[in-house]
């Protein structure tokens, strides 16, 4: 197993803000993950998987952490078919989203260029049950390698997993676990179609998303009916920050940091954009970012 030591958060989240966490664990074989809970106590932190880092907003200063960063399996393969005819691939958790979806669009299977443009890697892109235009993760997934405390290293079907609007966990458990590979049911389409849908949608996040800037994505989730941010738009927030962070201008959802930021405003912000939605709307706004702070709650 290859550790990192006091390992700059900054520096591994998408948004760019973060102090350090104890270490950062690397497993390279499946008995590596059976030592990850005494190799966190070694250090002195929590367990806590890091993906692509594109969803995070880390506090500042030295969290008690042991990050996770598994990528025991790098390949993509077709392994099969399901029973209703769709082809079966077996991907690992590490590797890329975008590289996923150029590898499957580059041999005609369909089922996940709607989230074209997304960032990060497939297993937090399944763990968040990542989505955009009607798709999510977990429309596709078929099964999983999962490795946990509590059931040690298997394979899983989805009636295995609770999985909704922007949430993935392991039916009847709330321990810790690391998600190995996916197992994604896609079915066969035309490539120069493929490739056109994924073109369109990469466009359209290039117009209505701050796609080049310091950001971890949208922070909140949508409300039942309405989006969150069509609701902070309509509070003023679009464009409002302070401390070097704030919210787009092209898109009010989307916590921007200038590279002078600190996780400080930037919970600050998240805070007031809170109660200003509720104190307008009556709507309480819940968190997609996943924050890793200790005792604070928004």
């Amino acid at each position: 197993m290859r550790t990192v030591l006091h390992p700059c958060l900054s520096a591994l989240t998408t948004l760019g803000l973060g102090g350090r966490a104890a270490v950062c664990l690397m497993p390279e074989t499946e008995d590596d993950l059976l030592h990850l809970e005494e190799e966190a106590e070694r250090f002195g932190g929590k367990l806590i998987c890091l993906g692509g880092g594109s969803n995070i907003l880390a506090d500042d200063g030295e969290l008690q952490l042991a990050l996770v960063s598994c990528a025991l399996l790098k390949e993509r393969e077709v392994i099969g078919r399901d029973e209703d005819g769709s082809i079966l691939v077996r991907v690992g958790s590490g590797t890329p989203l975008p590289r996923l979806l150029a590898w499957a669009a580059a041999r005609g299977l369909s089922g996940l260029e709607n989230l074209a443009g997304i960032p990060g890697t497939v297993g937090g892109a399944v763990a968040g049950n990542a989505g955009a235009m009607g798709t999510a993760m977990g429309d596709v997934l078929r099964s999983a390698l999962i490795w946990s405390r509590i059931s040690g290293l298997q394979r899983m079907d989805r009636q295995s997993f609770e999985i909704g609007y922007r949430h993935f966990a392991l039916r009847g458990q709330k321990d810790f676990f690391v998600l190995v590979d996916a197992v994604l049911a896609l079915r066969e389409s035309r490539r120069d179609v493929i490739h056109q849908i994924m073109k369109e949608h990469v466009q359209r996040k290039c117009r209505v998303q701050p796609v080049r800037e310091k950001t971890a994505g949208c922070v909140f989730k949508n409300p039942e009916g309405i989006s969150a941010g069509l609701l902070l738009d309509r509070s003023g927030l679009r464009g409002y920050g302070f401390g070097g962070v704030k919210f787009s201008e092209r898109h009010a959802n989307f916590l921007v940091n200038s590279g002078m930021g600190t996780a400080s405003a930037a919970l600050d912000l998240l805070h007031e954009a809170r109660e200003k939605v509720r104190n307008l709307f009556g709507v309480s706004l819940n968190l997609e970012v996943k924050l890793w702070c200790e005792d604070i709650h928004i």
